[in-house]
């Protein structure tokens, strides 16, 4: 499925490293990802999530407290798989919802690749699972070939369409996770004077047929600082919230919030 980020020839495995026909090296790292980033293509020294972000969101999502969803996009992976599946979660994080795809398709013979623009993420990943592959790479120039994919998932990743409509097969299924207008509300209203709920947005997207939409809502009790502080450090809100929000959040010793979301699926025209 990948292909060399300097020419876009084919990568194979060789030993330790990844090459192309034109003999581009890309090493792999102990903990087993690669790093496909070209410093051209960057706009930092260290873009994505940093490694509080990423340390914040395994030590969250690690108490199961998304277990819902994850148990969730499962079934929603599971309804579309097919034999040597090609699966790619676009924007993987540290692993946590790879690694439970990985798990669920393990008797389909699924090649599965999980993206993500932080080398620290998929530093992580990589040591979470070795059933799957990770890449450090932008989801906005993915090293991978085009029409190669029967599956591509999204969970709260930038979207962007042309490369899930390069990278899938003709059929192949997108999978896009986005938070619902309360996720997260009660959260929100210990940090802000005026929340705002999110914004869902027309589901219509063009080059994909829109299969349906999946409601999935809950709530979790946190129980301690430290499990609040983990959840806020994993969100947007925690570097959008000025001195004042920390303060608040921070007296707070126990948190019980709504949690939403909404698991949209489509089609490759």
């Amino acid at each position: 499925m990948l292909i060399c980020p300097k020419c876009g020839g084919s990568l194979a495995r060789e030993g330790k490293s990844f090459l192309c026909p034109q003999k581009h090296c890309f090493d792999i790292a102990k903990s087993g990802y690669v790093n496909l980033l070209q410093s051209n293509k960057m706009n930092s020294a260290l873009p994505g999530d940093n490694k509080l972000m990423v340390q914040s969101r395994k030590k969250f999502l690690d108490k199961g407290y998304y277990v819902i969803l994850a148990e969730a996009l499962c079934r929603t992976v599971s309804a579309h798989v097919c034999e040597e599946c090609r699966i790619l979660d676009a924007g993987c994080g540290e692993g946590y919802y790879t690694e439970k795809i990985t798990e669920t398709v393990k008797d389909m013979n699924a090649e599965i690749i999980g993206i993500d623009i932080s080398k620290t993420a998929a530093d992580y990943a990589a040591r979470r699972t070795k059933s799957a592959l990770f890449v450090a790479a932008s989801v906005f120039n993915m090293p991978v070939k085009s029409e190669s994919c029967n599956i591509v998932t999204s969970l709260f990743a930038p979207y962007c369409g042309e490369e899930f409509l390069r990278v899938l097969k003709r059929g192949g299924i997108f999978i896009m996770v986005i938070p619902a207008e309360r996720h997260l509300w009660q959260l929100k209203c210990s940090v802000y004077d005026e929340p705002y709920p999110n914004a869902v947005k027309d589901y219509r997207l063009d080059g994909f047929e829109f299969l349906g939409a999946e409601k999935v809502s809950g709530e979790i009790f946190l129980p301690s600082g430290e499990d609040i502080a983990a959840l806020f450090s994993m969100t947007p809100y925690f570097y959008k919230t000025g001195a004042e929000g920390h303060e608040r959040l921070e007296r707070l010793e126990s948190l019980a919030t709504e949690i939403g979301f909404e698991i949209l699926t489509y089609k490759k025209a």
